[in-house]
């Protein structure tokens, strides 16, 4: 009897699972963005949630917790209820960064929150002021190596990806170079440009439109293949970084719990939106590459990036509270 009634209950589990997910979405799904409006996160979620509540036939609403380094929309999607409406978009930094950085994360990424879909990959431009001699990375990794301690390079503050990609560089390459944090990169590449600070890593959107000016130097891009907003400025692999291949990312996740088929299905509707060729250009024009990856495999990405940003924190000696 109790047999027959412990699997009653969980046949009737799998079955209310099963309706949930049939019936998904019944109501307009919140994306949650741990940053203010404005940035580059908030232009990713704009262009994607247009398309997206067409696929999923509910509204889709774009929602600010920002504070912490995007720890609290972290807090507020963890504690929703695990029922695919509550969705936070996230990048490194808040995904695989944060955990290494503060000493008291209240939440584990890959405990706390179902990977949904990686969306968009993010590469970076090695820059210089264009007033030192090198015109080239090796050029410019000679230049370093004989003046250690003297090329400093900015960043938009401790621990971001702008800090830990030329601790990164600075690893292969065995330079010794002087990490000059900024509140923010505005002000980091305002300096770059005066020659306050003479090397330093930014996004390809900015690093393009300066780079073409004059008034940055780009030397070497982080991704694997050349980008179109710089097609003449090589890779740092082509510039004999073997394997230097450092890349930010933006993905969706839901709460821990989140049913499967749930999952699958808002997966597969990110799916059918980056393949619209109008999101794809836009998403290259705001400097991101669309690289789909489906829930399992952009579970199995978070699981091998972690370690990798982990030991990039450990190396830069960062720690947040």
């Amino acid at each position: 009897m109790r047999l027959r009634t412990c699997l009653a209950a969980a046949t009737l589990a799998c079955l209310s699972v099963a309706a949930l997910a049939q019936g998904f979405p019944s109501r307009p799904i919140r994306v949650v963005i741990g940053f203010p409006a404005g940035g580059p996160l908030d232009q990713h979620a704009r262009l994607l949630t247009d398309k997206l509540q067409a696929v999923l036939g509910q509204p889709v609403v774009v929602d600010y917790k920002s504070g912490a380094g995007g720890t609290v929309g972290a807090q507020d999607v963890m504690k929703a209820p695990p029922d695919g409406h509550t969705l936070m978009l996230a990048n490194t930094g808040v995904m695989v960064i944060n955990p290494a950085l503060y000493s008291r994360l209240p939440y584990q990424t890959l405990k706390d929150f179902t990977p949904v879909a990686r969306t968009a990959m993010q590469p970076l431009a090695l820059l210089v002021n264009p007033k030192l001699p090198a015109k080239t990375l090796p050029e410019f990794i000679q230049y370093a190596r004989a003046k250690p301690g003297q090329v400093n390079f900015g960043s938009a503050g401790n621990g971001g990806i702008s800090h830990l990609v030329p601790e990164m560089f600075k690893t292969a390459t065995g330079l010794f170079m002087v990490h000059i944090p900024y509140r923010g990169s505005a002000p980091a590449f305002t300096d770059l440009m005066a020659g306050q600070v003479q090397f330093m890593a930014e996004s390809i959107p900015q690093a393009a439109a300066y780079h073409k000016q004059g008034k940055v130097r780009a030397l070497a891009v982080t991704s694997r293949q050349r980008n179109p907003a710089l097609p003449d400025v090589p890779t740092a692999i082509e510039s004999g970084l073997k394997g230097f291949e450092v890349v930010g990312f933006y993905g969706f996740l839901a709460p821990a719990g989140t049913p499967k088929d749930v999952v699958a299905k808002l997966s597969d509707a990110f799916g059918q939106v980056l393949q619209m060729p109008e999101v794809r250009e836009r998403m290259v024009s705001q400097g991101a590459d669309p690289a789909f990856l489906g829930a399992d495999a952009f579970a199995a990405f978070l699981a091998t990036e972690m370690p990798r940003w982990a030991t990039a924190v450990a190396q830069s000696g960062a720690k947040l509270d």
